[in-house]
């Protein structure tokens, strides 16, 4: 008896910046999951370990990288050839399903305008176009049975459209600002998904309460799974190796990571006397010019140091020379904001003392004073005053490294937290599937037995405690998740 296969439908991969991914579609891979991957676009060239040992073969949609930034007429008018013989055969295939999902595609285009107005939702071409590729190999494919999507914009509005060309269930992963920008899923198109999808599973309990909240009719779909930690690849460092105290931080340059008030925070321990380094290390995005011209207008070039964007291999070495991890997320005027950012999750498991702020679901995994300092948030001031804390106690900081690397043991874990997602897998395909969230999952189908859907979920969705253009990633050994 073969696995069924699951589509996963992504905007970029590989991606270092969602390192999260590569994450689940390994261990997943691990537990005896099989996967195609459809992505619209490329990910990084310089990649961990852990994707180039994915098996799962990938998928690019043909569209043409020069108008990416195009306009939309600029676009279409390139792409459409690309696309147009998938679109032709599902025509060919299923006449009265196309012309319903494409006539559903053009009054979504209409009704989610801000007003009459202004112009149709021009993505929605864009995404039933990239739909109607997928959807044309999954059926080529014979053994897709499930389509599943992370964000739940772009890569979700395409899983909906292939969901309906096909016939096949999907679901979505919701994060953080895919959830929070109401520009990103206008009007009620947010709420059309939940209506039609599986599940959806998102990654802190903040988000998942917020998603029940707006949604009370679909609520019994929205599932809390953590990410997680690989605590056996983010391990303690035997010894710190620097004389000069290092503040780490990681994100993209972006306005939620406050790498702004950071930058205060850093002025005020100068100007404290103390003496540090501080390395900010991330890609390049929006901010980066702000973040650089005001690392310059407070004459800080000599105690912090911006570094490009790398690897979790990389990263884990980074880690290993830092004294302070922070990040000074807080939420920006459009509401977007982080979830749980993974890497104060990984440096908790590195036992390092972390600083971070009191917003989203940052105090699920951080409880002030026990194993991490919070401080509010956009308030330089308060986050100098727990870095300088933790500069000047040592004995502090051991003390909320140890219990920092339980918080993660005990419920961070991505051993653990995949086979919630992996029994979520299980359960969309059985008959009597349940959506109620479930408190915790012990019992999970080996990776050695057959894809068989349990015959019931448990009762009460949260997670353990809370031939083509495809190509192969790698072909390592995959490794090996405990049951």
């Amino acid at each position: 008896m073969s696995h069924p296969t699951i589509a996963y439908i992504l905007k970029g991969f590989p991606r270092n910046s969602e390192a999260f991914i590569t994450n689940e579609v390994h261990a997943l891979e691990a537990l005896g999951f099989r996967f195609k991957i459809f992505s619209a676009f490329p990910g990084e060239a310089t990649v961990s370990m852990v994707a180039q040992n994915i098996q799962s073969p990938v998928m690019y949609l043909p569209e043409d990288s020069s108008t990416i930034d195009s306009s939309f007429w600029s676009w279409f008018k390139a792409n459409v050839p690309r696309y147009s013989f998938a679109h032709y055969h599902l025509f060919r295939q299923q006449p009265v399903r196309y012309v319903k999902v494409l006539l559903e595609t053009i009054w979504l285009s209409f009704s989610l305008r801000r007003t009459w107005g202004f112009e149709p939702k021009k993505a929605m071409y864009k995404e039933f176009l990239r739909a109607g590729f997928i959807a044309d190999q999954v059926l080529k494919s014979k053994s897709i049975r499930h389509l599943h999507a992370h964000f739940c914009h772009g890569a979700t509005t395409m899983a909906m459209f292939a969901s309906s060309l096909t016939g096949i269930p999907f679901s979505f992963t919701a994060h953080a600002k895919d959830i929070y920008l109401p520009k990103l899923n206008p009007g009620n198109l947010l709420s059309i998904k939940l209506r039609r999808t599986t599940f959806v599973a998102t990654c802190t309990e903040f988000n998942q309460e917020h998603l029940q909240s707006l949604y009370p009719h679909d609520s019994a779909k929205v599932h809390r799974v953590y990410h997680g930690v690989d605590t056996e690849r983010f391990l303690p460092a035997s010894a710190q190796h620097s004389d000069i105290p290092l503040i780490l931080s990681v994100g993209r340059h972006v306005k939620k990571k406050g790498f702004t008030y950071l930058i205060q925070a850093c002025g005020i321990l100068r100007d404290r006397g103390h003496q540090f380094q501080c390395v900010i290390l991330g890609e390049s995005d929006e901010d980066t010019s702000q973040i650089s011209q005001f690392i310059r207008s407070l004459d800080l070039e000599t105690i912090i140091t911006l570094e490009p964007g790398v690897s979790q291999d990389d990263l884990r070495q980074i880690y290993h020379r830092a004294t302070i991890f922070t990040l000074a997320c807080h939420i920006v005027n459009s509401g977007d904001r982080d979830g749980i950012p993974n890497v104060l999750a990984e440096a908790m498991a590195a036992e390092i003392p972390v600083v971070s702020t009191a917003i989203s679901g940052i105090p699920e995994l951080i409880t002030d004073r026990h194993n991490g300092l919070l401080v509010p948030q956009k308030n330089p001031n308060a986050l100098a005053d727990a870095l300088e804390e933790l500069l000047m106690n040592p004995t502090l900081r051991t003390e909320l490294t140890k219990a920092g690397r339980e918080r993660i043991l005990q419920i961070f874990d991505a051993r653990s937290n995949i086979k919630s997602l992996a029994h979520l897998f299980q359960c969309a395909h059985s008959d009597d599937f349940d959506s109620t969230p479930t408190a915790s999952v012990d019992s999970f189908t080996s990776a050695h037995r057959p894809f068989s859907p349990p015959t019931s979920m448990p009762p009460s969705v949260r997670s353990a405690d809370k031939s083509d253009s495809s190509h192969h990633l790698g072909s390592h050994n995959k490794l090996t998740v405990p049951s």
